[in-house]
């Protein structure tokens, strides 16, 4: 995804491979117009046996002899527009996609069991998890924490991700630590003054940089092992995981610091960001970080809108209806292709760590709950996990209310249910059959509302109850429907 993660790739790779008689090349924006071309003719003639590059190996200038595999690095910081162009380059060939924190439509094709997944759990020998801290900005503070790690010749990141004013900062510091060597990094930089700063940064030549999210990609500086990230709370989840990841590097203890404004100043979703931050300070933490991410997408989308905004931009659920169909025909199956509700909630609703402990089954869990059809196929599940790991936390004991909701509202075609602070919203299809006059009779009483999309009500309650209320009303609502046969997603 960025120049700086290529040109570290492409010393890694030289260096790995120059006793098999690999050749290795690059492209991104640190070469020269010459060099480009240089390099995309030796790929075309098959000169070249590896290439590493950032999105310029999506242009339709670049042409491969005989492409056989291809691997995205940091899948989850690639876009809409550049997917839709790897989808392109891979037809035909072997396709491994590599993140730390994978979005929640990677992990979405892992649960439906459209994409295999791996993933490595054991750190390497002698790594300890960073240590992180969450603090207010206090100069006296920021100075220490620098100080002790420059006493131990290291070096320090400073992030502050808006270039408008990061001048200002790298002024602050200079000022703060005259007797240390800062240099300033960001995106908006001319190519070769950027690839000097960093490289320099890379040989030791300073002791800080201030610099923009650029370093939040795999950057790997092992002598870099105190990252002090300001404005903590304006960052995504991911983005402030991988941004520790930055630190660590080695076999020293490492430390990042999360600077914030007052924590009673932060909105909710900010203060959620900033805790679970806390929460994952173990090694090896971002899987689960990007298994809550998918819990949380069904429930408010509590981390920020693009990490779910990407499964509909990508059209996957699109993509699963039409690939159910065509199976469907070639076997002479005809059903009516129900469409997959949103269920968006306020509260927890997950499989707790302490209650399934390996990865691997909690992943083949959630894969066994999307495939139930109705309450009975959720209820079936239950007393099976009953059966091997003991009764059901809370949260798991929602998140299984919240399936069976997920059953119903498929059945009667519904859009989505959101969940307000004291209202229900239900968002129907055009073709859903609802009654007005059936959700009036139901409803008179609870300040009924309708709107073109469908209809909202008052309802108060939290977690499981709130859950079970709302399925009530909808089997109460759905007994005047007729009955539609359940087409299930792979």
């Amino acid at each position: 995804p960025t120049t700086i993660l290529c040109e570290q790739h492409y010393i890694n790779f030289k260096e790995r491979f120059k006793q098999f008689g690999i050749t290795v090349d690059y492209l991104s924006r640190f070469k020269s117009k010459k060099e480009i071309n240089e390099t995309l003719k030796a790929l075309e003639e098959g000169r070249v046996d590896i290439v590493i590059g950032t999105h310029l190996l999506l242009s339709p200038k670049v042409r491969f002899k005989d492409l056989g595999l291809l691997i995205i690095d940091e899948e989850h910081r690639f876009g809409v527009a550049q997917k839709e162009k790897l989808k392109e380059l891979k037809k035909d060939v072997d396709c491994l996609s590599l993140s730390a924190t994978p979005i929640p439509r990677t992990l979405e094709m892992a649960l439906s069991g459209l994409r295999p997944v791996s993933v490595l759990e054991s750190p390497p020998e002698e790594r300890l998890a960073v240590k992180g801290t969450v603090t207010e900005y206090r100069p006296e503070v920021i100075k220490q924490a620098i100080l002790q790690e420059i006493e131990r010749g290291g070096q320090v990141f400073f992030v502050h991700n808006r270039v408008q004013d990061i001048g200002i900062w790298k002024e602050r510091l200079q000022a703060l630590l005259p007797e240390l060597k800062i240099a300033l990094a960001h995106g908006q930089m001319k190519e070769k003054d950027l690839e000097e700063v960093i490289l320099g940064f890379m040989h030791g030549e300073y002791d800080l940089l201030v610099c923009t999210n650029i370093i939040g990609s795999g950057i790997d500086i092992p002598r870099v092992n105190t990252i002090i990230i300001n404005e903590a709370h304006r960052m995504g989840l991911a983005d402030l995981y991988q941004l520790k990841g930055r630190v660590g590097r080695s076999n020293l203890q490492a430390y990042a610091y999360f600077v914030i404004p007052p924590i009673e100043s932060l909105s909710e979703d900010a203060k959620r960001r900033i805790a679970a931050i806390e929460e994952l300070n173990y090694l090896g933490a971002g899987l689960h970080l990007a298994m809550r991410d998918l819990e949380i997408r069904g429930a408010g989308n509590l981390l920020g809108k693009e990490q779910s905004g990407h499964i509909h931009a990508l059209g996957f659920d699109l993509y699963m209806k039409m690939l159910q169909e065509e199976i469907d025909l070639l076997q002479g199956r005809v059903y009516e292709a129900l469409p997959e509700p949103e269920i968006d909630i306020r509260f927890s609703a997950y499989i707790p760590d302490d209650y399934i402990q390996d990865i691997t089954q909690k992943v083949n869990i959630y894969r066994r709950f999307y495939q139930t059809n109705s309450e009975e196929d959720v209820d079936q599940l239950v007393e099976e996990l009953k059966d091997r790991f003991g009764p059901l936390p809370e949260e798991l004991q929602t998140y299984a209310e919240m399936m069976k909701l997920r059953c119903i509202a498929r059945q009667m075609k519904i859009k989505a249910i959101v969940f307000l602070k004291d209202r229900v919203k239900v968002l129907l299809h055009k073709n859903s059959g609802v009654l007005p006059e059936k959700v009036m009779e139901l409803l008179k009483d609870r300040d009924l509302r309708f709107s073109e999309e469908g209809f909202s009500f008052k309802l108060q309650g939290d977690g499981k109850a709130l859950l079970c209320k709302t399925k009530d009303f909808l089997k109460a609502l759905q007994a005047g429907l007729p009955t539609v046969s359940i087409h299930t997603p792979l």
